[in-house]
Formats: structure tokens, C-alpha cells, sequence
């Protein structure tokens, strides 16, 4: 049976925004990111990651450094009793000087590949399905797959806000002031579904 997912950016929204986090050590979750993400388990949501590392495609770090870190991500939140049901990222950027990953792919955010490879995975109902995320391209992403669109204000959030948004014409559903907020409101839409096909 499909399963409805809330789809998540990786930096800026779990972890702080740092720039290329090409360190584990620059690796810092966010408060709250834990019980968000919790809370998408016991709720029935899948929570899958969908982040954009073109770093590896740059030379600025290995790919291994980002399967580190997102195994460090997972023992995290293992810890505190939630997991996160897949991570899918793009490593590529157009003539990076890592030929294997310097090319033009359909993975990089706003382009849709990532969510592909996710279907590919796991049964997923699209049509009540979230994006939520510190950019401007998460809501044009969001947009290009009819997804519903929530900007966090951590990470760019609030910069694109207020000097991107404006000229992209995009507009969230909704405007969090961090993950776990976001996911208090995907919950209450939810329900809101759920308690509309019962009546």
C-alpha cells in the first residue's frame, strides 16, 4: 500500500548550514530534528532525504565522507529512537573536476531524478506527499512534482524568503520556523485529510 512521504533537504534543515560540510566535524543537527522526525515514523510518513553534495563533483571532498556522515545521521537519530527510511543525493555538478561525477545529471535539485531513484525504493503516494526545505529550488522541486511545499527558516531559509522567493513567483504552503514545526503542520493536515473522508 502507498504510503504518503514527507520529503526532506538535507543541510539548512536537518544540520546547520554551513556551507560544504566537508568534515564530519561540521556535521551539527539542528535542535528538534530527532522529534521531527519521530514523529513522521510513528505517523505513518516516510521520511526520506533528498540532498544536492555537489562537493564530491568539485573535488572539495570524497564521496565516502557524505555516506559517513549520513551514517552517522542515522546512528543519531537510532539513538533517539527514529530513523529515517532512505536517503537519496546527487553528487554531480556541470564540468566538476571529478570527471566521474562532472556532468550534467537529472538528480540535481530542481531537477526530479532523486525522485525516481525513491520510487524505485519504496511505494510512495505522491499525491499527499511533502517537500520541505531551506531553498528556493526545494519549492521549485516541490513545484515541478505537485508536491506540497514547506520553506524552514533555518539554514537560507530566511534569505530566500526574503530576496528570492519574490522573483521565482513561489509560494510555500506553508513557512516553518524549523523541522519540527513543519512537521507539527503536516500532521494537522493529516488529520484534517483523515477527519474529511470520515465525515
Amino acid at each position: 500500500m502507498k504510503k504518503p512521504a514527507v520529503f526532506l533537504d538535507r543541510d539548512g534543515t536537518i544540520n546547520e548550514e554551513m556551507g560544504y560540510i566537508n568534515h564530519l566535524s561540521r556535521f551539527k543537527i539542528l535542535p528538534g530534528v530527532a522529534e521531527a522526525i519521530r514523529l513522521l515514523n510513528n505517523n505513518n510518513l516516510l521520511a526520506i532525504v533528498l540532498s544536492n553534495q555537489s562537493g564530491v563533483a568539485r573535488g572539495y571532498f570524497p564521496i565516502e565522507l557524505v555516506d559517513e556522515i549520513h551514517a552517522y545521521l542515522n546512528n543519531y537519530l537510532k539513538e533517539r529512537n527514529a530513523h529515517i527510511d532512505g536517503i537519496f543525493f546527487c553528487p554531480h555538478y556541470p564540468n566538476g573536476p571529478v570527471v566521474e561525477y562532472g556532468y550534467i545529471c537529472d538528480c540535481r535539485k530542481p531537477k526530479t531524478g532523486l525522485i525516481d531513484q525513491a520510487l524505485k525504493t519504496f511505494e510512495i503516494d505522491m499525491s499527499r506527499s511533502y517537500m520541505v526545505g531551506d531553498r528556493w529550488t526545494d519549492l521549485e522541486f516541490a513545484d515541478r512534482l505537485n508536491l506540497k511545499p514547506i520553506l524552514v527558516k533555518t539554514g537560507y531559509g530566511l534569505g530566500d524568503m526574503q530576496y528570492i522567493l519574490p522573483q521565482k513567483n513561489l509560494t510555500p504552503g506553508y513557512i516553518a520556523e524549523d523541522l519540527l514545526d513543519a512537521v507539527h503542520w503536516i500532521l494537522e493536515k493529516e488529520k484534517h485529510t483523515k477527519n474529511n473522508k470520515t465525515e
